[in-house]
Formats: C-alpha cells, sequence, structure tokens
C-alpha cells in the first residue's frame, strides 16, 4: 500500500476536537493503517492538544465500534479512520474519517472482460421464462451454479461499484464506460451503505434484475466474494493501486458453494446447535437468533444461545455441541468456517438444512440490512 498517495482527512477532526473541547480521544484504525497510528495519533496531538489513545484491538469496519470500554476510561470522541458511518449507535460521539486514494487505473486491461460478461447477462435475459419443476437432484444442481441463482434479470447493466477509499472514482468511470459502450448504474444501497456504488463484507442490497454484471474498483476479493455469492452475476476486478485487472472466477465461486452445500449436509443429524450472537454493535442480531432457536426448537433440536465480542475457535471449539449457527458478522461462516472444528453454518443454511427453504432458489447471502 502507497500510503503517501493516500489522503487521510484529519483536519475536520481537529476541527471538530477543538470547537467541542475534547481532552481525549479514541482512534479506531483498519488493520493495514495500524503501522501508521503512531504517527496519526502524533498528528492529532500536536494540531488538537489532546490526548489520544489507540484502540488497538481489531478493527473489521464500521460495524466494529468501540463504544463501552472507551467511555469506561473517559474518552469523550471516537476517530474512527477508513470505513463510512453505518445505520448504528455506538452509544458515543463518533467521528468517521474518510481515506482516498489518488490512483486512476488505465479502463483498458478490464474491457474485454465486461464485454465477456455482458454476453453471459444478455444469455440470462434471454431465457427468462424457463423455470421448471425441479426433483432434488436437478435443485441442488441449480444450488451450486455461480450463475443465475436469484431471480430473472430484467436487463444488462453494468454495475460500477467499488471499496470505501476509492468510491470518488465512480463518476468518472461511469462516463468511459458509457463511452465504451457500456450502459452504467452506480447502484444505491440501503440504510447501511453511505455512498452510491458501495458494498460492504455484509451487505450488497444496491444490487437490482436491471444490473446484468459488475466491475468492482478496489483490491483483493473480499467484496467481490459476497458480491457474486449475493447475486450470481459475474463481476470483474481492476485494481487501482496495480492497474490490473481480472475477475472473480466462477469455478472459485462454486468451489464456495460446494463447501457450504457440504456443511449443510453436515448438520443433517445435528441436534444441538450453539447459536453465536455478535456483541459489536453493528453485528448484533439478538431477534434473528432467539428466531433460530425457536425454528431448531420446532424440529425437535436443541439451540444454545452464546454472546461473544470477537468469535473464533479457541472460544467455542469446546463447547459439547455438534455445530454452531453464525448470527454474528456473515462473513465469519463464509471466511473462517474451515478453521471450526464443527461445522459453522449460516441462518439461511440451517433454513435449508431443517427443509424450511428450497435447494432449487439458489444459495442465498447472509446480510445483515
Amino acid at each position: 500500500m502507497d500510503l503517501e498517495r493516500h489522503d487521510f482527512e484529519l483536519d475536520e477532526l481537529v476541527e471538530r476536537i477543538k470547537a467541542n473541547d475534547n481532552r481525549l480521544v479514541a482512534l479506531q484504525v483498519p488493520e493495514g493503517l495500524k503501522m501508521q497510528a503512531l504517527e496519526m495519533m502524533d498528528s492529532i496531538e500536536d494540531d488538537s492538544g489532546a490526548r489520544v489513545i489507540l484502540a488497538a484491538d481489531p478493527c473489521y469496519g464500521a460495524c466494529d465500534l468501540v463504544h463501552d470500554k472507551m467511555r469506561m476510561m473517559g474518552v469523550e470522541l471516537v476517530a474512527h479512520m477508513g470505513h463510512s458511518q453505518m445505520n448504528i449507535d455506538s452509544g458515543m460521539p463518533t467521528h468517521f474519517i474518510p481515506v482516498t486514494y489518488d490512483g486512476d487505473p488505465e479502463l483498458t486491461p478490464v474491457l474485454s472482460i465486461l464485454e465477456s460478461h455482458r454476453a453471459i447477462a444478455q444469455s440470462r435475459l434471454e431465457s427468462v421464462g424457463d423455470e421448471i419443476e425441479m426433483d432434488e437432484e436437478s435443485a441442488k444442481d441449480r444450488f451450486l451454479d455461480a450463475v443465475g441463482r436469484v431471480a430473472p434479470l430484467s436487463g444488462v447493466k453494468l454495475g460500477l461499484v467499488g471499496s470505501i477509499q476509492h468510491l470518488h472514482l465512480l463518476e468518472e468511470f461511469k462516463v468511459r464506460l458509457e463511452n465504451a459502450g457500456f450502459e452504467v448504474e452506480i447502484p444505491v444501497g440501503g440504510n447501511r451503505l453511505t455512498f452510491p456504488g458501495q458494498v460492504l463484507g455484509c451487505n450488497y442490497s444496491g444490487d437490482d434484475p436491471s444490473i446484468g454484471h459488475y466491475l468492482f474498483l478496489g483490491s483483493g476479493d473480499f467484496h467481490p466474494i459476497g458480491l457474486v455469492l449475493h447475486t450470481g452475476k459475474p463481476l470483474a476486478m481492476l485494481d487501482p493501486y496495480t492497474g490490473g485487472a481480472t475477475e472473480m472466477s466462477l469455478d472459485r465461486v462454486e468451489r464456495i458453494l460446494r463447501q457450504r452445500f457440504g456443511l449443510i449436509n453436515s448438520v443433517d443429524e445435528a441436534n444441538s446447535f450453539g447459536i453465536l450472537i455478535g456483541e459489536k454493535p453493528g453485528q448484533m442480531r439478538r431477534n434473528l437468533a432467539i428466531r433460530m432457536k425457536r425454528l431448531l426448537e420446532k424440529h425437535g433440536r436443541k439451540g444454545y444461545l452464546l454472546a461473544l465480542d470477537h468469535v473464533s475457535p479457541d472460544l467455542i471449539d469446546f463447547y459439547p455441541v455438534d455445530a454452531y449457527v453464525n448470527t454474528a458478522c456473515p462473513r465469519i461462516a463464509i471466511d473462517d468456517s474451515v478453521r471450526y472444528a464443527k461445522p459453522l453454518i449460516t441462518p439461511y443454511e440451517l433454513e435449508v438444512a431443517l427443509g424450511e427453504k428450497k435447494w432449487e432458489t439458489g444459495y442465498q447471502f447472509d446480510e445483515i440490512p
């Protein structure tokens, strides 16, 4: 990561600290910026006169806000860097610090991928109305299909999305893509998403039937995996850091779906489940967890509600249950399930295992609205 090309917008934070005469401030930063945290603390202290405490625990997003712990320390303001505000209340005044990157990659490397994906979308559009009654084997085959699992398309627009530090590029890239012959939409999601074109690891609510495929501006595959699992639509990636273009391989997504398929089947005979409730303010889905407990009871099985701030194998593997249902961050079950000694599934996957949901409706990604 070229930090010299990142803009860490601290000026507004300093002005807010001065205006409110805050004396003790907590700074929360993503893992990739922890090495620069001490330098940021120096800058904030020098310019504002306040004392700064680094919230040094892992930080996984704007859902992962420090609140009670910092209040007990006497902190008056939390400065949260690199994420955007969500529709949650941490219980403390919180200032979100934008971080932007000035990279401006060439469009050319990704055009051929986008053209091939548009052709896939077009073929799906032309096959609308081909629904037939399925036997269980055919329904399970559809469940494992990485394309076409969700509702039929009504269009083949290109959905243009990005991670938070690259969202300022979207409007310019929309013009470039339209000049290249694509019909482009920058999707607007729900209340959890602050900006048009924004995607989170747990929320892809901007998706629409008129969008047939996606281009993601950003690095890594965390967001792309979630978006393809949620939509079943082809996705190309353009990395502003390297200028490289690639696609989220449908083979890779199908491998993930086969893993999920196996986990669903593995809990068929499970009688006892630990139901994980996240204590982080943006991940707490208590009502969903209670609904899962009632669902298990309906099917003659036992569910135990377990609340954790941080979910990890060493904190749950020893409980004498057969499997776990995760209602905390949805990505724990998707990205980390291989780390656990017992099956770790999502609420939707439990519903499939119990026969409450049908295989043929396709995989449903667990979201926090």
